[in-house]
């Protein structure tokens, strides 16, 4: 969901990968629908794991910036860059899954979680990027 927000809000202003502690593969459900509020496309998402982005060669190292969404990722993240210059943040950011009964209870809890990713982001990378403005600034970011 992160990279998806990320995308839409800031365009290419900066490389952004999607990681986790461990490869969830699909995309969660209800993820899909709540960004597909924002017409964000997430349906052909996949996730993928820290040791996974090393492999596909997504060096840690290239980052500029890691931001950890569970305590698990944070553990993780600080343990990858203690040999590198990466500032890694955390965000303490709702966990949906096993929220509410009914789908509509649901859909509620993913979207209280997806408008804490845009607003954490919104605070830190300011204001979203004006159409046509997408190619501007640069940096690269990683959340986990």
């Amino acid at each position: 969901m992160a990279e998806g927000l990320m995308k839409k809000l800031y365009g290419q202003r900066a490389y952004v990968q999607s990681a986790g502690v461990k490869n969830d593969m699909e995309v969660d459900g209800f993820s899909i629908a709540v960004c597909r509020e924002m017409d964000i496309e997430l349906s052909r998402h996949r996730s993928r794991s820290f040791d996974e982005m090393k492999e596909w060669g997504d060096d840690l190292g290239q980052f500029d910036l890691i931001v950890a969404l569970s305590p698990a990722s944070q553990r993780m993240a600080l343990e990858l860059t203690r040999h590198n210059h990466l500032e890694v943040e955390y965000w303490p950011i709702l966990d949906p899954t096993g929220l509410g009964e009914s789908r509509e209870a649901k859909l509620a809890a993913y979207r209280q979680s997806r408008d804490q990713i845009r607003d954490r982001m919104i605070a830190r990378f300011g204001p979203p990027s004006e159409p046509g403005a997408a190619g501007q600034g640069e940096g690269n970011s990683a959340a986990a």
